[in-house]
C-alpha cells in the first residue's frame, strides 16, 4: 500500500514513538484506574450492546439491566456499566475477598464477563480464566493451580462441572451469571444479580478509592492459562503494567494520532466492535476488551460463533479482531454463495483475480480501473454489505493469516491487518500499520518493544531460505510477563537473560517488518534428517474450496503426509454437477475413490508450489470437523496436533504402512 503524503514510513514511526501525552486513553495506571478514567470521559456513550433471547440473565431478573427483545440488541452506557461494575466490586469485597485473592471466570464471552472482570480489577482482586469447553478435570486444575477461592460461572451447566470437583477446591463463593433454581440450600452459591444486591447494601462510594489505591501497576492483574497445545497449561502472570502497556502500544499504532490522514481508520470512541472469541483468551481480552473500553468504543457481544454472520448484519461493527480461521470461514462462505450457479462462480473467480491484481500493482491503468469498477459492483459491494457495510478493519492474530486471503480482503476495500503476539506478551508484539500495510507480514514491532533473533538454533537449510535476518524471535518490553505461576523451571526455560523466547522462527526484513516462518516445536524432522515446517504448507490450503482443514504430519517418518477434513458441501455440489452418486455418510464419502482422486487434484496443485521434501505424498480424509468442543482445537481455534494424532492414530499408521499414492484424477 502506498504511503500517504502526511505519513511516510519514517514519519509515522517517529509520530508513533512520540505519541501519548496528548491522549487521555494512554497512560500508566492499574486496570481499575483505566476503567474509571474511560467512564469519566465517556459517560453517555454506548459501552456495551447485548442480544435478547439468548441468556436467562440474573441481572435482568433483578431489574438491574433491561430485558432485550429476542434477537434484538440493546445497550448500556459507560455510566450504567460503571454503576454495575462498582456494585459488583462491592459485593465481592463485602463477601470477604481481599486484595490479591484469585477469582476464576468460567463463562463464554458476554457483557457480564466484561463487567465482572472490571469489577475484580476495581476491587483489587485477580482474575484467572477458564475456557467454556473445559471438562471437570480441567476446571479442577485451572481453579486449584492458581488457588482460586471464588469462581464466576455462566450457567447451571458450567456450575455442575465445578460442583463435580468442588471437594478438591478451596472455593468460598460460586457466582452464577444466569438464573438458577434448586440451590437455595447453598449459602455459598449466588447469582450475579444476588451479588449485585449484596453490593448495593455496602457504602462502596466511601471505599472505592481505597480499593483502587490499594493496587499498584506492578501487582498481578490476571493469570491466563496457555491453551495447552503442547502439554499441561501454564499460568501466565500478567500485571496491570503488562496489560496497560500493551493497550498503550496498540493505541499508538492504531489509535487516533493527529498525524494520521483523515482517510485512515483508527480505534477511537466511534469504533464499534463485535466480540465473539473467548474472553478467556488473551487476544480477545486485550484487543476487544481492555483496548476498546480504554478508547471509549462500543463492544457488542455475539450470541455465539455460529451466529456471527447474522450478528454482524445487526450490529454493523466498524472492526473485528479474530484468528485466521474466522477469516478463512468468511472466505469459504463467499465461495459457497458463488457456487450457487456456474455463472456466479465464474464471476466470483474473475473478481477475486481483479482484487488480487489491485493489491499487487502499484499503478492502475484505465482498463484495470474499469474492471475493478465492474467487480466492485458485482461482487465486492455485496461482500461489504454482508459484513454490515460499516467495516473499517479486520485485525488478525493468534496464527498465520494466508497472504492470499489478506490481499483479497484488501482488494475488496476491506482492510485486513495481520499481527503477531503471544500470551506472555499480553499479547500483541507487532501489527501492520495502516500507513504502510504489507500483506503476508506481521508488521513491525509496536513502540517500546525490543526484538532479537537467535539464529543459533537454526539449520543451514532454514538460514538458506531466508532473505533477511532470521532466528527464534526474542522479545522484551513493559508488556512482557515476568514468568509463569508457580512454574520457576518453565520460567527459566522461557527466558534468556531478560529476553522472552517466543518459540517462533521469524524473519526480519530491512524495513523492520516481521515474517512468520514456523513454530519451533512444530518442526517435523523426517527420518532423512530434513526439517519441514508444517504451517506454511497448511496455509497454502487456506483458500481451497475442497479441503476444510488440514494437518501436515511426518515427524520421524520418511515422507510428508496429511490428515484432511474435506468440505462436504463442496463435494456434494461437485457430485451433483458431475452426476456422481455419493454414499450417504461422511465416513463413506471419505473412502470413495472418485472423491479421493478429486481431492488429490488440489493436493497436487499445492505440491507444485513446494520443494520435493515438503510435498504431501499421502493423505487420509477425516469425516469429523476439528472443533474446540471435540477437543481437537483450542478455544482460539488452533490445532491440538498431539490430540489429533492420538485420535487418528489408525489413519496415520495406514499412511505409513502403505506409501502407494492414489492414482491421478481422470481427465
Amino acid at each position: 500500500m502506498a504511503d500517504s503524503e502526511e505519513g511516510t514510513v519514517e514519519n509515522w514511526r517517529d509520530a508513533e514513538n512520540r505519541y501519548g501525552a496528548e491522549d487521555e486513553a494512554i497512560g500508566v495506571s492499574t486496570l481499575g484506574r483505566l476503567f474509571e478514567g474511560t467512564t469519566s470521559r465517556n459517560r453517555d456513550r454506548v459501552a456495551q450492546l447485548y442480544k435478547g433471547g439468548v441468556h436467562d440473565r440474573s441481572l435482568v431478573e433483578r431489574d438491574i439491566i433491561d430485558s432485550a427483545a429476542a434477537g434484538r440488541y440493546t445497550s448500556l452506557t459507560y455510566s450504567e456499566m460503571q454503576h454495575i461494575v462498582h456494585t459488583l466490586a462491592a459485593g465481592f469485597r463485602d463477601w470477604g475477598f481481599e486484595a490479591g485473592d484469585r477469582i476464576g471466570l468460567f463463562a463464554d464471552s458476554r457483557l457480564e464477563w466484561a463487567q465482572v472482570d472490571f469489577a475484580l480489577q476495581v476491587a483489587g482482586l485477580v482474575s484467572t480464566t477458564v475456557y467454556k469447553e473445559s471438562t471437570p478435570n480441567q476446571v479442577q486444575y485451572l481453579l486449584d493451580d492458581p488457588g482460586a477461592t471464588g469462581v464466576v460461572v455462566e450457567n447451571e451447566t458450567l456450575l455442575e462441572r465445578v460442583l463435580a470437583v468442588e471437594d478438591q477446591l478451596e472455593l468460598e463463593l460460586i457466582v452464577v451469571i444466569d438464573t438458577i433454581s434448586g440451590y437455595e440450600d447453598r449459602d455459598d452459591i449466588l447469582t450475579l444479580g444476588e451479588l449485585h444486591r449484596l453490593g448495593e447494601s455496602v457504602s462502596w462510594p466511601m471505599k472505592l478509592e481505597g480499593w483502587l489505591n490499594d493496587r499498584d501497576v506492578d501487582d498481578l492483574a490476571s493469570i491466563i492459562y496457555t491453551s495447552g497445545t503442547t502439554g499441561k497449561p501454564k499460568g501466565v502472570k500478567l500485571t496491570h503494567r503488562n496489560f496497560r502497556a500493551n493497550v498503550n502500544q496498540i493505541l499508538k499504532r492504531l489509535g487516533d494520532r493527529p498525524d494520521k490522514s483523515d482517510d485512515l481508520p483508527a480505534v477511537n470512541e466511534t469504533t464499534r466492535t463485535l466480540s465473539f472469541l473467548p474472553l478467556a483468551h488473551v487476544f480477545e481480552r486485550t484487543t476487544n476488551h481492555f483496548l476498546m473500553f480504554a478508547a471509549g468504543a462500543s463492544v457488542a457481544y455475539a450470541e455465539s460463533a455460529d451466529t456471527v454472520a447474522d450478528d454482524i448484519q445487526t450490529v454493523k461493527p466498524t472492526n473485528i479482531a479474530a484468528v485466521p480461521r474466522v477469516y478463512e470461514r468468511i472466505y469459504d462462505s463467499m465461495l459457497e454463495q458463488a457456487s450457487e450457479s456456474n455463472t456466479k462462480e465464474r464471476i466470483f473467480n474473475w473478481a477475486v483475480g481483479v482484487a488480487r491484481e489491485h493489491m499487487r500493482k502499484d499503478r492502475h491503468g484505465p482498463i484495470h480501473r474499469l474492471k475493478y469498477s465492474i467487480a466492485d459492483r458485482l461482487v465486492f459491494s455485496n461482500v461489504r454489505e454482508q459484513l454490515g457495510n460499516n467495516m473499517e478493519m479486520f485485525v488478525s492474530g493468534g496464527g498465520s493469516l494466508s497472504k492470499d486471503i489478506a490481499e483479497l480482503f484488501w482488494g475488496m476495500d476491506i482492510p485486513a491487518l495481520e499481527g503477531y503476539g503471544l500470551t506472555e506478551a499480553a499479547p500483541v508484539i507487532s501489527v501492520n500499520p495502516f500507513e504502510d500495510v504489507k500483506p503476508g507480514t506481521l508488521g513491525p514491532p509496536l513502540s517500546g518493544i525490543e526484538i532479537g533473533l537467535d539464529a543459533s538454533i537454526l539449520t543451514e537449510e532454514q538460514k538458506r531460505r531466508a532473505t533477511g535476518d532470521i532466528g527464534e524471535l526474542l522479545v522484551r518490553g513493559p508488556n512482557v510477563t515476568e514468568g509463569y505461576w508457580k512454574r520457576p523451571a518453565a520460567t527459566d526455560e522461557a527466558f534468556t537473560d531478560d529476553w522472552l523466547r517466543t518459540g517462533d522462527i521469524v524473519e526480519r526484513g530491512d524495513d523492520g517488518y516481521l515474517t512468520f516462518h514456523e513454530r519451533r516445536k512444530q518442526i517435523l524432522v523426517l527420518s532423512t534428517g530434513k526439517n519441514i515446517a508444517p504451517g506454511p504448507i497448511e496455509d497454502r490450503f487456506a483458500t481451497n474450496d475442497r479441503i476444510e482443514q488440514v494437518m501436515v504430519i511426518g515427524d520421524n517418518e520418511k515422507f510428508i503426509a496429511a490428515l484432511m477434513v474435506p468440505n462436504f458441501d463442496t463435494i456434494r455440489r461437485w457430485a451433483n454437477r458431475e452426476h456422481i452418486h455419493l454414499p450417504e455418510t461422511k465416513a463413506e464419502i471419505c473412502r470413495n475413490d472418485r472423491v479421493r482422486r478429486w481431492i488429490l487434484e488440489s493436493v497436487d496443485a499445492v505440491n507444485e508450489q513446494l520443494e520435493y521434501e515438503e510435498q504431501i505424498k499421502m493423505f487420509e480424509l477425516i469425516p469429523e470437523e476439528w472443533t474446540p468442543e471435540n477437543g481437537l482445537l483450542t478455544p482460539s481455534l488452533k490445532k491440538k496436533r498431539r490430540k489429533i494424532l492420538e485420535r487418528y492414530d489408525g489413519q496415520v499408521r495406514r499412511i505409513y504402512a502403505d506409501d502407494k499414492r492414489p492414482a491421478p484424477a481422470d481427465d
